[in-house]
């Protein structure tokens, strides 16, 4: 692409009360979060002349800035020419798509003010910001996930700072930029959302991070445990590494079609794509030729040898192979000329842990197949994948028989199961299930999150509570321990 792209091409604009400049030797990051406050305070301004209306039209200006086919299109460029990951179709797929169910869901609620009214409790419940919001992103989605915290930042009143990884900088600027022209476009202050300005350094992200007053990491677990760190509220997510069951009754083509679909998407970058299938043994032959006919390539025991070999160098994951291409594996692993032409590649597996790689997280069209002897092996198998590695995270499963899906659900510590979708279009949110659109996933105490949702607009708020009395409601001790005191006595 043009290098122009990779530059500020749109004005960067400032606008809002100026509150006295830092100190000359002051820390980068904490001029960034003095005009991210002033910003607040003019932002308020607005709110308190327009109420939700004026939220909404700077949320749909967020959007805006990405959804914009021109722009989804140049964006989607910079993130693949700066980071080398995923490819460009799926990114604007992906800038659109989530932006849009973003703005549907944001639209649809009440964010400022009087958010909720429980007259039978006493109950008022006004939502308030949270404060400057330093949100940590990773090179995945160097454009969509800036855009996507932004527009729940925003939705609740307040200002935001991206933080991106050194490598993935020059693809969340021009993204940064364009909100911040879009955010002027409307008359509203530009410093509403920043980037933290280069040389971007693990100290410069933590000073962010310790100066804000909410912290939303999406990235590396590192970068995880340092926001967990940094003494403020912090919202992280675990680490994804979903595992899908093929049961006995599941309509094979239509499972192998969405399994192909959401595991190619973006070169398998995604958090949500499918790293392992566990296949029920009586249908595991058909499974496997239905995969095949969707693009599947199953390597050989030879080629299966060199995919452990070559997936993994010094026990990081390949770059040659992250979020490439499939011709990318096929050259790198030597794969047969049987492989040219497919979509992924399959792999066959036994063990789960440290010792057998391929039951975990690959970011890559790599995809891992187990043969279960039947249901309860196949939710053994998922079980035991998870907690080696995606604790919490999310599973799923395609089968007609809703009480094995509610099973899977009851008895596995995941927070999404999701029963006969494209994993990775599903678990962040979809136009056909009830999650939130979202680009950032908690997983729970399970893997050590503070969360257990999607990432939402609720997450940007704080809630006062307006209390007033109400008609007592006072039982009586009979009523709350007679039941105890009949079967165990007083």
């Amino acid at each position: 692409m043009a290098r122009s792209a990779l530059t500020r091409s749109e004005p960067a604009a400032a606008a809002g009360p100026e509150r006295a400049a830092p100190a000359a030797d002051a820390h980068p990051a904490d001029a960034v979060l003095a005009r991210a406050r002033a910003a607040m305070d003019a932002y308020a301004a607005e709110i308190r002349a327009g109420g939700q209306a004026r939220i909404d039209e700077a949320v749909t200006a967020l959007a805006w800035s990405i959804y914009r086919p021109d722009r989804a299109l140049s964006l989607a460029e910079a993130a693949v020419a700066v980071t080398g990951i995923g490819n460009v179709p799926s990114k604007v797929v992906k800038n659109q798509r989530k932006t849009f169910g973003t703005l549907r869901d944001l639209l649809r609620v009440r964010s400022t003010g009087v958010i909720e009214e429980l007259p039978e409790r006493g109950l008022v419940k006004w939502a308030k910001p949270v404060g400057v919001v330093a949100a940590v992103t990773p090179s995945t989605n160097p454009s969509a996930t800036p855009v996507n915290k932004a527009m729940m930042a925003v939705k609740g009143g307040n200002a935001i700072v991206i933080a991106p990884p050194p490598s993935a900088w020059a693809a969340s600027l021009p993204a940064v930029d364009a909100m911040r022209s879009e955010l002027v476009r409307i008359g509203l202050p530009a410093d509403l959302v920043q980037i933290l300005p280069q040389p971007i350094t693990r100290e410069a992200t933590a000073r962010l991070m310790e100066a804000s007053d909410l912290v939303v990491c999406t990235g590396s677990q590192k970068n995880v445990k340092q926001a967990y760190a940094s003494g403020k509220p912090a919202l992280g997510v675990g680490l994804g590494n979903a595992p899908v069951i093929i049961d006995s009754s599941a309509d094979l083509a239509d499972a192998a079609h969405k399994i192909m679909q959401s595991k190619t998407f973006d070169n398998a970058t995604s958090c949500s794509s499918e790293n392992a299938l566990v296949v029920v043994a009586d249908v595991y032959d058909r499974a496997i030729r239905a995969l095949e006919a969707a693009g599947g390539y199953m390597a050989t025991p030879e080629e299966r040898g060199r995919i452990l070999e070559r997936l993994w160098v010094g026990g990081q994951l390949n770059r040659a192979v992250i979020g490439q291409g499939p011709e990318a594996l096929v050259d790198t692993f030597a794969l047969g000329p049987e492989a040219r032409g497919c979509k992924f590649v399959m792999a066959t597996e036994t063990g789960i842990g440290k010792a057998f790689p391929l039951s975990g997280e690959k970011l890559s069209l790599v995809l891992t197949v187990y043969r279960a002897r039947d249901f309860d092996d196949a939710k053994s198998i998922v079980r035991e994948i998870l907690a080696y590695q995606g604790r919490g995270h999310s599973c799923g499963i395609h089968t007609r028989d809703m009480a094995h899906a509610r099973a899977l659900a009851e008895e596995i510590d995941v927070v999404r199961v999701l029963v006969n979708q494209a994993h990775t279009f599903g678990n962040g949110g979809g136009y056909d299930n009830g999650l939130p659109f979202t680009l950032t996933m908690g997983c729970g105490t399970w893997q050590g999150n503070a969360f257990s949702d999607n990432l939402n607009w609720r997450h940007f708020v704080n809630v006062t509570h307006l209390v007033t009395t109400i008609p007592e409601d006072r039982p009586s001790e009979e009523d709350l321990f007679g039941a105890y005191w009949a079967k165990y006595g007083r």
